[in-house]
């Protein structure tokens, strides 16, 4: 477990029983940029027990703190329980922020759906009217819960380096691009990155078997493949690997933030294959990047991205991949008509501001 001390009394009490990868970067940047945070994080390790024991183990390591007001949690945690073994953060303000739903995460074929992690989600989200029925009416007003699982909810992170190295690498590309120059830098084969978490719902399955279709058909491309690994990799990554190695730029975790950027702003394709998303995070990066981007047309995606990147089949992703292979100039010059600033930390600093405020009662 992790704890990060402030100066002066905290007020903005933040918990993670999950803290990697999206969880992490949104509790880094709420801690770095709203004063009076006071964090308690568990590591991003067998996430099944974080959901089940989380509650219990932070009810004994969380101190009592008067000057507390506010909340702020990810679903991971089941908030219901943490309240009841915590009796004296029962009156604060309480966000709970959904990065999936439980309810309808993918599964694997071998393997029934466990309702307990939905039923969490479910109790934690139904708190607030629960818990006014037993307060005093002077707390009721300080009582209240929050979904965050709205694609504008999801910030960049302040851990990302100045954003403007990543613009001027992306507008160099660009500008030479419109210009005309550089003609053979816009032929040399097609750069295809996948920057996603190496699990089954990804779908990695879909993305391998489509370039091997490439691979097959003779269509010249280069690939990375970043994201993070976890225990239980789909052997998928492996024999991919193998097949695909002639064509292979860069294969896994990417450590250092300004080298993932850097990949990103040098691909030309951003693929997501996902069976559940609610954000996702990546594909605005690399779209940020400059990336042209392919998506599923269900999910979250066609409430950021106009119809014109979304496919509906796994023919139609293989045939726009297919289309870029063969004149990746195309993908190079087109300039993505997603305003990414909408989903950045300068535009939705105000909302978080305001989100974690609360009077005393």
């Amino acid at each position: 477990m992790q704890q990060f001390e402030v100066s002066g009394a905290p007020s903005v009490l933040l918990v993670e029983a999950f803290y990697g990868g999206s969880h992490r970067q949104l509790i880094d940047l709420l801690k770095n940029n709203i004063p009076g945070c006071s964090v308690f994080t568990l590591p991003a390790k067998k996430w099944h027990w974080r959901a089940r024991t989380a509650a219990l183990y932070f009810s004994q390591t969380i101190p009592t703190c008067l000057s507390y007001r506010v909340l702020f949690s990810s679903s991971v945690l089941n908030l219901c329980e943490l309240v009841a073994l915590r009796p004296d953060l029962a009156h604060l303000k309480k966000v709970l922020y959904f990065h999936e739903n439980q309810l309808v995460y993918p599964v694997r074929k071998d393997q029934d759906r466990d309702f307990q992690y939905g039923y969490n989600q479910v109790l934690s989200w139904l708190l607030p009217e629960h818990k006014r029925r037993h307060q005093p009416a002077e707390m009721s007003h300080t009582d209240d819960i929050t979904r965050q699982d709205e694609p504008q909810q999801s910030p960049r992170s302040d851990e990302d380096p100045d954003p403007s190295r990543c613009e001027s690498r992306c507008e160099s590309r660009i500008q030479r691009a419109l210009s005309g120059a550089g003609a053979a830098d816009l032929e040399k084969p097609l750069h295809i990155v996948w920057p996603h978490r190496w699990e089954h719902d990804k779908n990695p399955e879909l993305f391998f078997n489509t370039l091997l279709k490439l691979k097959e058909r003779k269509l010249n491309f280069q690939l990375s493949v970043l994201g993070e690994t976890f225990t239980d990799v789909p052997e998928i990554f492996a024999s991919s690997r193998r097949q695909l190695d002639s064509h292979i730029l860069n294969w896994g975790f990417l450590p250092s933030k300004d080298r993932f950027l850097q990949v990103l702003c040098d691909a030309d394709v951003v693929v997501s294959t996902s069976k559940h998303e609610f954000f996702g995070v990546s594909m605005l990066e690399a779209v940020h990047c400059g990336c042209f981007p392919l998506c599923p047309k269900a999910l979250v995606y066609p409430e950021i991205f106009p119809a014109r990147y979304l496919y509906s089949t796994p023919e139609q992703l293989c045939k726009q991949l297919q289309e870029f292979c063969k004149r990746p100039g195309v993908a190079r010059r087109h300039v993505v008509t997603v305003d990414t600033s909408l989903y950045s930390w300068a535009s939705l600093k105000p909302r978080f501001q305001t989100l974690l405020a609360a009077e005393r009662p």
